[in-house]
């Protein structure tokens, strides 16, 4: 759980709320804080209240997006904190097309985990 900077929140479409992820994959907000501490999840301090929030990208309606947890293992071995992962989720790559985000979320993580591993090298 870190803070953001202007620059990586600028590069996230929409943020939600414990609460809310709760809500939506139908648990206690203590198995999100879970997820978070986990490292399934990124949770920031984001917003006037300073509310732990992650990105709504990392949600596909009642579930975790598939293949996000083991690319946020990966990331983490290459040494990448929470704030260089989400630059990097969220940054477009014109090759993939899109952002590794977006990808995920359309069921490429293969090709997402794969770009992830060659970052170590």
């Amino acid at each position: 759980m870190t803070e953001i900077d202007a620059k990586i929140d600028a590069l996230v479409p929409a943020w939600l709320h414990l609460p809310d992820i709760a809500e939506m994959l139908d648990v206690q907000v203590t198995r999100v804080r879970q997820l978070v501490r986990d490292g399934q999840l990124i949770a920031v301090r984001r917003g006037e209240n300073r509310t732990l929030q992650v990105p709504a990208a990392f949600i596909d309606g009642d579930k975790v997006v598939k293949g996000l947890a083991g690319t946020l293992t990966l990331l983490r071995d290459d040494g990448y904190n929470d704030e260089e992962m989400l630059e990097w989720l969220f940054t477009p790559d014109p090759t993939l097309p899109g952002t590794p985000a977006q990808a995920l979320s359309e069921n490429r993580g293969t090709e997402v985990k794969r770009r992830a591993q060659a970052l170590a090298v």
